[in-house]
């Protein structure tokens, strides 16, 4: 397994990364080329549950996690340290604590239903995120210093539907919390979608749709408004097994599709899920 080399960090704030997109960009195709280099000369989906276990060597495991706010449900959790998690417990009925160990993925039931595929390899890759960028924020070098981290920061990190689905939403003035699950987030849809084979890809779908200048912007045209929203998002979710949703961020974040005159936001036909 290769390690990110950090250079720049907020000290003042738990050695949380200062990371470049582009940076998290490169970092993901070398992880793929040091995992599994072929997912760089294809377009094909990475098996979440095995690069968790098999490459960065965790403990997946699979629970009802309980959220004490019923709104932010919490879809997956990383432990950095031995831990304490709420889980509900079917069975009996009730809510309880289970511990769980240092270097442990919990991700709840409900992303694994059928049909969410595409938001459980999401997750998966998002808390596979924080295990590469965020292990020195929660696991400093220093053992002297880990009763200052337990002071400061929960051996645990739980991450709710917000940080998860948040992928490509755009903020000013993050906490340090929102900065590390917003390059969580990012690094799940590098991986996911490593840029290496996406443009390619996308670019010939878009010459198979006459479409030859390279991308598309929205509001002009709805025969393009239609294939940039529904047949594009449908096409990269089936290859890459990722959600509608995190293929269309993804189709804006690269450029590929841009917003015109007309707003998308609000009456874009796509169903994300």
């Amino acid at each position: 397994m290769i390690t990110l080399k950090i250079n720049r960090v907020d000290r003042e704030n738990n050695n949380t990364p200062i990371l470049f997109d582009r940076e998290i960009d490169g970092f993901a195709h070398a992880v793929l080329e040091d995992y599994k280099p072929e997912l760089l000369d294809e377009p094909g989906a990475i098996r979440f549950e095995h690069f968790l276990e098999s490459y960065l060597g965790v403990t997946l495991l699979f629970k009802d996690i309980y959220s004490d706010d019923p709104e932010r449900p919490i879809f997956g959790a990383t432990a950095f340290r031995d831990a304490k998690l709420k889980v509900f417990d079917r069975e009996n009925n009730r809510i309880k604590r289970i511990g769980v160990e240092a270097n442990t993925v919990i991700i709840d039931n409900f992303v694994m239903q059928p049909g969410k595929e595409g938001l459980a390899t999401f997750t998966g890759l998002h808390e596979g995120g924080h295990i590469l960028l965020h292990t020195r924020v929660y696991v400093p070098d220093d053992e002297d210093d880990m009763a200052f981290y337990d002071d400061m920061l929960e051996p645990l990190v739980c991450c709710c539907r917000e940080n998860v689905e948040g992928f490509g939403r755009k903020r000013k003035n993050r906490t340090p919390k929102e900065w590390r699950e917003h390059q969580a987030d990012y690094f799940a849809a590098a991986i996911a979608m490593p840029n290496a084979t996406f443009l390619p890809f996308v670019r010939k779908l878009l010459r198979e749709h006459d479409v030859w200048k390279g991308s598309i912007t929205l509001g002009y045209d709805s025969d393009l408004d239609i294939l940039a929203e529904e047949i594009l998002p449908d096409c990269i979710s089936e290859v890459y097994g990722v959600s509608k949703q995190a293929a269309f961020i993804k189709l804006k974040k690269t450029g590929l599709v841009s917003k015109g005159q007309a707003s998308y936001g609000k009456n874009a036909r796509l169903a994300f899920r």
